[in-house]
């Protein structure tokens, strides 16, 4: 009997052991992105060539970052490396970058749940949205990343509409057709207006993507809003913004709690677009405003 109690229980302390260790898997993947950016298409021609890379030091650390990849099963929370920077290297960017890229990134691929941890002007939302996939295409081409052999998928991704990564300034016909067209059109909001310079930019609607993924890890997350194929995504090219992994731990000895960000005003993606959109057109009220003021004075 005693033997028989003796089995029952190690088969059941090897049957929890079993599931705490699939509850418990976890890696930790760390990424670098880079975002190149021409600053002879934003105006850039007419600068000395010390101006431009004096520019180009002082947006550095905006447009190349770390970041770090916790995950499980199903579970992710895709994080900046923040590191300390140098007093001033990071210019005049700093909290203007943290409006645009966001705090930690949650994502569920078993329940389909993207959380986004994101600052806006000193006011602090959580984007809670559904996790929406990509229609892969499945290549064949392999490379090697490190210890992993890779496999090529590309995909047509759909931009969101303030998304810096992708901005440009607008083609060249399309301002002298809105500049011919202001009188007849003004209020398109499509058409540029001289004293606002978000109209001067613009977003392309979709772009394509290529990522490597690997097998040799069979989980189905990746770096920001990627995910959907049979292995990690280590690599992901995506208009001008090239996101590459540069290491890998697997089941680390000290484990992080992969917590969902709670903090903040709840919005959807659409929602929190209206936000920015409201405060752009604030801030346009306000700039052409003063600039009325300053060329006209005052008048009594």
């Amino acid at each position: 009997m005693k033997k028989l109690v003796f089995k029952l229980t190690s088969l059941l302390l090897f049957c929890l052991c079993t599931v705490s260790y699939g509850q418990d898997f976890q890696g930790k993947a760390y990424y670098q992105t880079k975002t190149t950016m021409d600053l002879d298409q934003f105006g850039g021609r007419e600068m000395s060539p010390e101006q431009k890379k004096r520019i180009e030091e002082r947006m550095k650390s905006f447009l190349e970052k770390e970041y770090i990849l916790t995950f499980n099963k199903t579970e992710s929370i895709y994080k900046e490396d923040e590191k300390l920077e140098a007093p001033g290297s990071g210019g005049g960017f700093g909290g203007f970058s943290s409006s645009l890229t966001g705090g930690p990134k949650y994502k569920n691929v078993k329940d389909k749940e993207l959380i986004q941890d994101q600052e806006f002007f000193g006011k602090q939302f959580l984007i809670k949205d559904e996790l929406k996939g990509l229609e892969w295409k499945m290549g064949t081409e392999t490379k090697q990343i490190g210890q992993y052999t890779c496999f090529k998928a590309t995909a047509t991704k759909t931009v969101d509409e303030f998304d810096w990564r992708s901005m440009r300034p607008r083609r060249g016909r399309d301002r002298d057709n809105d500049e011919k067209k202001e009188g007849e059109e003004a209020k398109d909001s499509t058409k540029v207006d001289k004293d606002d310079p978000m109209s001067q930019i613009e977003v392309p609607k979709t772009i394509e993507v290529t990522a490597w993924y690997t097998p040799q890890i069979p989980i189905n997350q990746g770096p920001d809003d990627y995910w959907g194929l049979p292995g990690l995504i280590l690599e992901v090219s995506a208009d001008r913004t090239t996101i590459l992994c540069t290491k890998i731990v697997m089941n680390p000895e000290e484990k992080e709690e992969i917590e969902k960000p709670e903090k903040g005003e709840e919005v959807t993606q659409a929602e929190y677009n209206e936000i920015i959109t409201k405060k752009m057109e604030e801030m346009r009220e306000m700039y052409g405003g003063r600039r009325g003021g300053r060329g006209g004075g005052r008048r009594n």
